[in-house]
């Protein structure tokens, strides 16, 4: 396996992990993995439908099920590569007032 392919599975077990731990990941370190992605496949490193392939297998790998089943069989309509669907979870928003 390719270097570049590799840092770029770390990064997104890095990623993942810290989502399921209820931490924050950086738009900066999303934005940078995406980047190397497309990096990837302008330097014939692997193909988009291999990086999403392996992508999932990070992704199930810390969640226990695959993108599809947590982002709905068409997540690839709202995430087109390279983008990846690491977002934290929405805070609970507790009213501060009677209203």
């Amino acid at each position: 396996m390719d270097v570049l392919q590799t840092e770029i599975e770390q990064r997104w077990c890095t990623m993942f992990a810290a989502l399921a731990a209820g931490d924050d990941v950086p738009p900066s370190q999303r934005l940078r993995a995406e980047g190397m992605m497309e990096a990837a496949v302008m330097l014939g490193i692997a193909t988009p439908d291999v990086l999403i392939e392996a992508m999932d297998s990070c992704y199930r790998a810390v969640f226990g099920c695959g993108l599809d089943e947590a982002c709905g069989e068409d997540w690839q309509a709202f995430f087109p590569f390279p983008q990846i669907p690491a977002m934290s979870k929405r805070a609970p928003v507790y009213p501060s007032t009677r209203d």
